[in-house]
């Protein structure tokens, strides 16, 4: 039996707890620790958990703990994990891995002396439509991949802004770019790999309470010649996101939607009937998962701990994924082509590098130390989405 902490009782925790209790027979949640006890201790009676609540969590890192979940601001993950490495825990860092390159580096040095895993919350790979998607793209039936499309949209309200630490490069690290997009830019490359040039823009043209963008465009170039397209956003109604792949021969997309072309005599399309056929019978050969989003991602984690089995996002994979995004905040801060990949001398290596050279929209004036406990959106569920549009 798996002891587990978690570290930050803000919202995103409940995901995490949620996802522990659907394997009582594997872990138990020992401890729960946020600088406000109260909130531990909400989530402690929310999910009935006989937990210890604590303020400070280095007064958990001489107690017998396997596996810390970390759901603090992304400005401390780094502290937290490297912490609980070299005591001996295992960590499952929530989304962004850290707050900069720098400190990615500083978590997989301290797995990697510790011999303990880490992995970086990306629960959108443990989806159906996703994992079907990655199946069918690996499969080579789509044909070289041509053009791939990210739509990371999302809306908050001007208040989102004023909790204490969101809405600064200090303390939240970035913007959607960072904080929202971060799923799919994950995804994009688990399944397409590493672009070789980005070239992006960004804005706040919502959020005059925060310093961060809003909304940022990135375009990438890939080694072969391929291009790419990311939108993070916090200003887009209906919160709908996808994940497009324009093969050679067939588009295929998260959600689910399939379509191929043939030429005709002229070069004008027409539908190609018996590829679709082909692709969508293969989508449905794709076994569904057991368990999804952060159920999936914990079943993983604790299998890698049990049975020596590989994780599916370990901290190589969380690094690269803020690696892009460091690069969409360099080219959109100095209006530069980035070539992939960042070095360590690089001004956006470092979270003081970030601080000194990241674009500033406005300036945080006030704040507010906490919200009222309200369920946060994770987006249109991606299964129900499918079920809508077919």
């Amino acid at each position: 039996m798996l002891k587990v902490a978690i570290i930050g009782a803000g919202a995103i925790s409940s995901a995490h707890a949620a996802g522990y209790l659907q394997f009582t027979d594997r872990c138990k949640i020992v401890a729960v620790c946020d600088t406000y006890p109260e909130k531990a201790q909400n989530l402690a009676e929310k999910f009935k958990l006989d937990a210890q609540i604590v303020s400070d969590y280095k007064e958990l890192l001489h107690q017998e703990i396997d596996l810390v979940s970390i759901c603090t601001p992304p400005y401390v993950h780094a502290e937290i994990a490297t912490s609980f490495l070299n005591a001996g825990s295992h960590v499952l860092i929530e989304k962004p891995m850290a707050a900069s390159l720098k400190e990615c580096d500083d978590i997989n040095e301290a797995a990697r002396n510790s011999g303990k895993l880490v992995s970086v919350v990306a629960q959108n790979r443990f989806t159906n439509p996703m994992m079907k998607l990655k199946a069918v793209l690996d499969s080579g039936l789509a044909g070289k991949i041509l053009h791939a499309q990210v739509d990371s949209y999302w809306w908050r309200g001007h208040c989102y802004y004023d909790l204490w630490w969101r809405g600064t490069w200090e303390k939240e690290g970035g913007g959607p770019t960072l904080n929202h997009a971060v799923h799919h830019i994950d995804a994009l490359l688990w399944m397409q790999g590493r672009p070789s040039q980005v070239q992006a823009f960004m804005s706040n043209v919502a959020h005059d309470n925060a310093e961060i963008e809003d909304l940022s465009i990135a375009m990438l170039r890939y080694p072969d010649g391929a291009l790419g397209q990311v939108t993070s956003s916090v200003v887009h109604h209906g919160e709908e996101q996808q994940l497009i792949f324009q093969g050679l021969n067939a588009r295929i997309s998260a959600p689910w939607k399939l379509a191929a072309s043939v030429s005709r005599s002229n070069g004008f399309p027409e539908p190609n009937a018996e590829l679709e056929t082909a692709i969508q019978q293969y989508y449905e050969r794709v076994p569904e998962l057991v368990h999804q989003g952060h159920a999936g991602q914990i079943d993983n984690v604790l299998s890698a701990i049990e049975t020596g089995a590989d994780l599916l996002i370990d901290g190589i994979s969380g690094r690269a994924t803020l690696e892009l995004i460091m690069s969409i905040y360099k080219s959109a801060s100095t209006g530069q082509c980035v070539e992939l990949p960042l070095q360590p001398d690089d001004p956006f290596y470092t979270r003081e590098g970030v601080l000194k050279h990241a674009t500033y929209f406005y300036e945080k004036k006030q704040h507010v130390e906490n919200f009222k406990e309200l369920d946060i959106t994770l987006g249109r569920n991606l299964e129900e989405r499918n079920e809508q549009h077919g």
